[in-house]
């Protein structure tokens, strides 16, 4: 009898070791999982950090693959009806150079076609007044108020995202972009920001006049991109289209092929660079009909 019950206990103690063994097994798989599943969410949120770093981005003002304002997080579209019959200029940081803030009531009904007047010819545009019209009326008057004259176009983006990046005064005619982290340059404003418009459905072909900004939609103000390569897939809706260009686009495209001379990064990231051909606006032209 003692030998039955010791064969018993015996089966008894191999039954829970084998059970144990089981629960420890699943265990095991479960913390597996666990881990895998923690390194896809980390992996995706470091995916996501680096996209938030473009565009048209200190402050820099890019597009991101960066305009420097760069294109980044996708700020939501703006809810206000457009035209736009009143627009809100909030001021933020130190103007690049003085200017006085826009006015709040823009002409809405008028159609209005801008000139970039620059060392390599002239590059017409057909500013999208309908659809955005509070950036055109920023735009307007800050053309008119020469606050883009004697500035040259600073970041030029040639992989991913094919822009021209442009209206930077600290970026002056006569200054060599050397595509320093202590520069200035890629980070100047008019001293005002103020809220993304026609973003919903944004697509971004070549010709496409549009704004950088810091990675949200209230940060717009002076910058802006000229898109010279079709660059919809490398672009979410996030910065605002505000113009055509109806001529001159060659000039831009001429500019690209020559690639850039000095090379931006952010945290390691290559931001585009310095264009190696100068592209000055000597002014912009305003024509209002």
């Amino acid at each position: 009898m003692a030998g039955k019950n010791e064969r018993q206990r015996r089966i008894a103690r191999e039954k829970y070791r084998r059970q144990q063994e089981i629960r420890m097994a699943r265990r095991r798989q479960q913390r597996k999982r666990g881990v895998i599943a923690l390194s896809v969410i980390l992996g995706a949120a470091l995916i996501a950090s680096l996209l938030a770093v473009f565009l048209p981005s200190g402050s820099t003002k890019h597009p991101s693959a960066s305009a420097s304002k760069s294109p980044s997080a996708t700020p939501s579209a703006t809810t206000v009806a457009e035209p736009a019959h009143h627009c809100t200029y909030t001021k933020a940081g130190t103007a690049a150079r003085a200017v006085s803030l826009p006015s709040a009531t823009p002409d809405y009904t008028a159609s209005y076609q801008a000139t970039f007047n620059t060392n390599l010819g002239k590059i017409a545009v057909n500013l999208e007044n309908s659809k955005a019209t509070c950036t055109v009326n920023s735009f307007v008057h800050l053309a008119e108020a020469g606050y883009f004259n004697n500035t040259q176009c600073h970041r030029l983006l040639t992989s991913g995202i094919y822009v021209l990046q442009c209206g930077d005064p600290y970026a002056t005619a006569a200054t060599k972009l050397t595509c320093s982290s202590t520069s200035k340059v890629n980070t100047g404003t008019p001293g005002y920001e103020f809220a993304s418009e026609n973003l919903t459905g944004a697509k971004y072909p070549a010709g496409t006049l549009a704004m950088a900004n810091e990675g949200s939609a209230t940060t717009n103000g002076s910058q802006f991109f000229i898109v010279y390569q079709d660059s919809t897939s490398g672009l979410g809706p996030s910065y605002t289209p505000f113009g055509t260009i109806s001529s001159g686009l060659g000039i831009v495209q001429n500019v690209a092929k020559n690639g850039y001379s000095c090379q931006y990064t952010v945290s390691g990231q290559s931001e585009g660079g310095a264009p190696k051909e100068k592209v000055i606006i000597d002014s912009v032209t305003i024509k209002k009909t």
